[in-house]
């Protein structure tokens, strides 16, 4: 997930198409591709995805709320999970089968609390309170937090939060064009991928 740099986000009212789309970020460099658990049929296409992209890409099961979530998610073949929240069942779920686990948080006591309870990266949300600026005023006394934004992530905002200090960037829409998702239209989300990769990609070799 940090090697890389980009989390696909795939937030979606429906299933179709989407192992396809995860086809196409790979081909444009994605290694981290996370499917929210709000998608419809989710664990279907992280079943699918995980199975078709095994070696090549990790996936990833998103707004993973509780336990029992995060022990299906894992059945399916989620390679790690993300939420919203620091919930310490799931990251314990998480941790007893062996899987990268991402909680969601935002004031310095939630960050210090989900890297106690060993979370592998924290994302900071919601991303337009997040914003880079805070990255960095969070990073001063917490220096070891690996952080990670998502919900405020474009192509200007993502090599300022690398920049900020942040490990990787969770993208969703930026990246996951609805519309390229549903007309077939890979090529498309391959290019939109190449392009935020190597975006990322600089920003972290500029902050070296």
């Amino acid at each position: 997930m940090v090697e890389c740099g980009v989390i696909a986000v795939v937030r979606m009212d429906h299933s179709d198409n989407l192992v396809g789309a995860a086809r196409a970020l790979a081909a444009g460099g994605v290694r981290s591709i996370e499917v929210t658990m709000t998608t419809p049929g989710a664990l279907d296409v992280i079943a699918q995805a995980s199975r078709e992209l095994a070696g090549e890409v990790l996936i990833g099961a998103g707004t993973v709320l509780r336990a029992d979530q995060a022990r299906l998610a894992v059945a399916a073949g989620a390679d790690f999970l993300v939420a919203p929240i620091v919930d310490p069942d799931v990251i314990a779920a998480a941790a007893a089968a062996g899987v990268a686990m991402v909680p969601g948080a935002l004031t310095p006591g939630e960050i210090d609390r989900a890297m106690q309870l060993g979370a592998t990266l924290i994302k900071l949300f919601p991303g337009r309170v997040a914003t880079p600026g805070y990255f960095k005023d969070v990073l001063g006394p917490l220096p070891g937090a690996r952080l990670l934004p998502t919900g405020n992530v474009d192509l200007t905002t993502a090599p300022q939060y690398i920049q900020a200090g942040a490990v990787a960037v969770g993208v969703g829409k930026a990246l996951v064009d609805a519309a390229a998702v549903a007309n077939g239209d890979w090529e498309a989300l391959t290019e939109r991928a190449a392009t935020f990769t190597a975006v990322v990609r600089e920003a972290k070799q500029a902050r070296k």
